[in-house]
């Protein structure tokens, strides 16, 4: 089983010292990837409920910090020379299909090949708003952008014609590194987000926080990993062809948490043999990639956790 680090583009992580400190950390300890959140812009009235919190509040709804997910992963990729770069995740809709397919492919160019794309179809109708971009349409726009990105990264001359997306007569060089193109990891747990993993991507990628589907023990994850499989199945797809990712969305720690609903232990949290045993468990459970969050009130603080979790959990893993 990989590990990853996941960074959201606030707080600590505001600036080009901090970014390189962090990912070159990773490196060094033994992480399979580093992801970056996205959001372009932040509405100064927010109203939409987040879907990972109890209340439904976001953390950055005040300050509203964030550096552009795609840029920083360009940048990322200069300062690092073995780690894979995770979009986590994209909002699909939000940018224009033939420019992000073009970004896409030059940062997994000039990354060697080194591209995750982790895509979701967004949560804040606001910022939908304010980009111009169609809110209630956006999962059937989500579809058709994933398909269109597929057939410029592979077709010698790509065409498609959907109801959200059409061009033709186009030629798109250069092509991804990596064949048929960089990863696609759906995120998301609902009903329309599974089906959207077993149609569209390489592999399914959700959060463990859901307050509608919570993945945060070994039993509701293998519950969550069955309706895929079930899915996968159902469209005539070997369910072993689904890489299996999730992303912990509370920081790690030595020292106990619980879940949300007080009735377990939370992942990756508790003294070192009990991080040994999560990763045990999801091991055994087929997941393949875990993105988790280091906590930290310095990046000094955020790179000694990353480093002792290498020494810990990866290296002790094999």
């Amino acid at each position: 089983m990989k590990f990853g680090v996941s960074t959201l583009s606030r707080g600590l992580f505001t600036s080009r010292a901090a970014y390189m400190a962090v990912a070159q950390a990773a490196e060094r300890a033994g992480f399979d990837f580093l992801s970056v959140n996205d959001h372009i812009v932040v509405p100064a009235k927010l109203g939409s409920a987040y879907p990972y919190t109890a209340t439904g509040s976001w953390s950055a709804a005040e300050h509203g910090h964030c550096f552009d997910q795609l840029a920083t992963l360009a940048f990322l990729a200069g300062c690092t020379s073995r780690l894979r770069l995770l979009t986590s995740v994209m909002v699909v809709p939000h940018r224009p299909v033939l420019a992000t397919a073009k970004t896409l492919a030059t940062i997994d160019v000039l990354s060697n090949g080194r591209l995750i794309v982790g895509v979701g179809a967004g949560w804040m109708e606001e910022e939908f708003r304010l980009l111009g971009a169609p809110f209630r349409e956006r999962g059937a726009l989500t579809d058709e952008y994933l398909a269109a990105f597929r057939e410029l990264w592979t077709a010698d001359k790509p065409r498609f014609h959907g109801k959200h997306v059409a061009f033709e007569d186009v030629i798109f060089a250069p092509k991804p590194i990596q064949k048929p193109g960089p990863p696609i990891w759906v995120g998301g747990e609902s009903p329309a987000a599974l089906r959207r993993v077993v149609r569209h991507g390489d592999g399914w990628y959700p959060g463990n926080n859901n307050q509608a589907m919570p993945l945060d023990t070994p039993e509701r994850l293998a519950d969550g990993i069955g309706r895929v499989h079930a899915l996968a199945r159902e469209a005539g797809r070997d369910p072993a062809s689904v890489h299996l990712g999730l992303i912990v969305q509370g920081a790690f720690a030595w020292t106990a948490g619980r879940t949300r609903d007080g009735s377990a232990r939370a992942f990756f949290t508790g003294n070192r043999d009990e991080l040994s045993a999560d990763r045990d468990a999801l091991a055994g459970l087929g997941i393949g990639s875990v993105a988790l969050r280091p906590g930290g009130e310095s990046i000094s603080e955020i790179v000694e956790a990353i480093e002792r979790f290498g020494h810990d959990v990866i290296r002790d893993g094999g």
